[in-house]
């Protein structure tokens, strides 16, 4: 069992930033890479970005250069650094952690981007 917390959505305005972190604990040995997927009203679950146990990661092209993931071993937590967002950023964001054979999901938390 892996538990899945994130923190850090809000409100902020277009061309703003926001710091998503999800923190993980439990079977943590068993994670082989962690990531974040963002569902907007209406539309399906989307992947956004994801970070391997050994660092490497991979982006949506919709995201990449403006978002950035990262992990903290020392804390077993991943970040998402979002940078000048936009209205189509607008969703709830989810963190996710796949031990090859499960994958668990966090609660989500919602970024809303103003025009």
């Amino acid at each position: 069992q892996v538990q899945l917390v994130e923190s850090g959505g809000g409100l902020v305005q277009t061309g703003g930033s926001l710091r998503l972190s999800c923190a993980a604990s439990g079977s943590i040995f068993n994670i082989n890479w962690m990531g974040w997927y963002r569902q907007a009203p209406g539309k399906q679950r989307e992947f956004i970005a994801t970070i391997t146990s050994g660092g490497s990661t991979n982006y949506a092209g919709s995201v990449k250069g403006r978002f950035t993931i990262s992990m903290d071993n020392t804390k077993n937590t991943v970040y998402l650094q979002m940078n000048t967002l936009e209205p189509e950023d607008t969703a709830v964001y989810y963190c996710t952690a796949d031990l090859r054979t499960l994958r668990y999901w966090g609660q989500g938390t919602q970024v809303t981007v103003s025009s």
